[in-house]
């Protein structure tokens, strides 16, 4: 029964460590959103770009990943369509444009990709 007990309580550990990571990463989400739009225009030089550069080795380090890429499937699950338009040009529903990239922790979706949704025409 104490075998049941401490594994019970490891997992419950693990769990609380992995929301917090979580939540911390969650408020980053912002900074490199920013981060993103200033190499966007060419902002990213000097100190600032090596604070930048830092800061998305540690995240991607701790394990946060980006994703969304343009032409990607459109899955409800990890995206959120804010525009939709259709097309003759796709088979399938299509993130045809990533407006802000998703973030997701481990297997948690931290953000869900915001994108722009094209669908095939009937």
């Amino acid at each position: 029964e104490y075998a049941n007990y401490r594994k019970r309580v490891e997992r419950d550990r693990a769990v609380a460590h992995e929301l917090a990571v979580a939540s911390v990463l969650s408020e980053l989400l912002s900074t490199l959103d920013d981060i993103d739009r200033a190499a966007q225009h060419n902002e990213l030089s000097g100190g600032f770009k090596s604070v930048a550069d830092q800061l998305i080795n540690t995240t991607t380090r701790i394990g946060l990943e980006k994703y969304g890429v343009d032409g990607d499937a459109f899955d409800p699950q990890i995206h959120e369509a804010l525009m939709h338009e259709t097309s003759a040009d796709v088979a399938v529903p299509t993130a045809s444009k990533i407006l802000q990239p998703g973030y997701k922790y481990k297997e948690r979706i931290l953000r869900p990709a915001r994108v722009a949704v094209t669908d095939p025409e009937s």
